[in-house]
């Protein structure tokens, strides 16, 4: 993708954004005024067509393949970001994989995917991100909502999330004196192809029965949290992490 080099006014890198949560919340930012910058690990058909549709509908956005778990390919990202908009005011780690793993006999190589990319990888663009923000920036990391249900087979992953919740509160910390927020938001079950792939019909009924609203959150919901945690809105909200996920835990 040819980078574009004049400056924007308000400009956001998203992870993972090809696809699914990600994709919403590039799509949201752009709706919010943002260029943004595509982040994504392979699926570059993906990307190319987010960033046609953005263009299409009058906004801007350039992508950019890396890896969260590789720091030079971060670096690399992030130089990328500031070479093409002029500016970085938000960064949004919305990458991650969510494999099923028991503890008990579970596959150790995918326990090393899923850290490397979830856990490895938010520490790796959340310090970028500190690095690369100045006054007033956003940062805000994806969690997951499943910690507090401790399901089985989801043991990886969750050890994942929990360790990006504890590094986003300690980097909160380290930024003090910066104004640079720090926060994350975990959803619950959202119908994105990651969630629904390898369940049953039975399975998604059961997981859309979990919250009180009795139905599966959607993308463009999650985006909205993170439109507010990101906007003027969400000045005064730091180290937190907001649950969105319809009352399925608290």
């Amino acid at each position: 993708m040819t980078a574009q080099t004049s400056p924007a006014s308000k400009a956001a890198l998203v992870t993972g954004a090809s696809r699914g949560i990600g994709r919403a919340i590039a799509l949201r930012l752009v709706a919010d005024g943002y260029a943004v910058i595509v982040n994504y690990a392979g699926n570059t058909a993906a990307a190319d067509a987010l960033v046609a549709e953005i263009h299409a509908a009058g906004g801007r956005a350039a992508a950019i393949q890396g890896d969260v778990a590789d720091a030079d390919a971060m670096q690399r990202v992030f130089a990328f970001a500031k070479e093409t908009l002029g500016r970085l005011d938000v960064v949004v780690n919305s990458a991650g994989v969510m494999p099923y793993v028991p503890i008990q006999g579970g596959d150790l190589a995918e326990f090393d995917r899923v850290i490397s990319t979830n856990l490895r990888g938010s520490f790796i663009v959340l310090g970028q991100a500190a690095q690369h923000l100045g006054e007033g920036g956003r940062i805000i990391a994806v969690s997951t909502s499943v910690i507090g249900k401790a399901f089985p087979n989801y043991g990886p992953y969750i050890a994942s999330k929990a360790g990006v919740e504890g590094l986003v509160h300690v980097l909160a910390n380290e930024l003090r004196g910066r104004g640079i927020t720090v926060n994350a938001v975990a959803p619950g079950p959202v119908a994105t192809e990651l969630f629904l792939n390898g369940k049953t019909q039975e399975q998604i009924a059961h997981f859309s029965s979990l919250a009180p609203l009795e139905r599966l959150g959607m993308p463009d919901e999650i985006a909205s949290a993170v439109s507010f945690l990101a906007g003027p809105d969400g000045s005064w909200v730091n180290s937190q992490v907001l649950r969105v996920n319809g009352g399925y835990v608290f």
